[in-house]
């Protein structure tokens, strides 16, 4: 189960120290989450996501998708690892340090029951509060995409059809999502 330890003072340095023991640290809003080691169809559900999405954002040359482990930082003393982000970047300019990534055009949290309650009130309000244009949180065991936006008080609800537009004017991507959601569980 996630754990969040609110009571002592973190600092992002004092997180980084932490040893490697296979769990996931995280300090949102001072907050320290700590999250073990994913179960088996979270890591399909990232992979899949990973395969899906990486051609078409490479595609656009506007931005590059990346998984954690991370350690970014959004203007706070904080470490952030969503499970999938992407940001944007300008050709010629590579990102090189994580520091050098400044916002975020999407984060994707896939839920496991360890997870749910930190993906859904804690870290959605940072990246509302951050103005991330798109938050979805997978929930594979439903099937659906909540798609969080940063003035929505309640997300918008995806079973049927994704459609994600990175470049006003250019061409979305469009997930089936009943067959991704199939294939992840290994019925497609």
């Amino acid at each position: 189960m996630g754990m969040s330890y609110a009571a002592e003072h973190w600092t992002a340095a004092r997180v980084r120290a932490l040893p490697d023991d296979g769990n996931r640290y995280e300090l949102v809003s001072g907050e320290l989450v700590v999250t073990p080691s994913p179960r088996m169809l979270h890591q399909r559900a990232v992979q899949h996501l990973v395969r899906l999405l990486d051609p078409w954002v490479r595609n656009t040359k506007a931005a590059e998708l990346l998984m954690s482990p991370a350690d970014l930082s959004l203007g706070e003393d904080e470490t952030l690892q969503p499970d999938l982000f992407v940001f944007p970047v300008e050709p010629g300019r590579p990102v090189r340090n994580w520091a050098d990534v400044r916002s975020l055009l999407l984060v994707i949290e896939v839920l496991s029951p360890s997870t749910a309650r930190h993906d859904r009130t804690l870290k959605r309000l940072r990246y509302q509060r951050a103005g991330v244009p798109e938050y979805w949180i997978v929930d594979p065991d439903a099937r659906l995409i909540e798609c969080w936006r940063p003035d929505d008080a309640r997300p918008e609800i995806l079973t049927g059809r994704l459609v994600w537009q990175l470049e006003e004017g250019k061409p979305g991507l469009e997930v089936d999502l009943a067959a991704m959601f199939a294939e992840m569980h290994g019925q497609g």
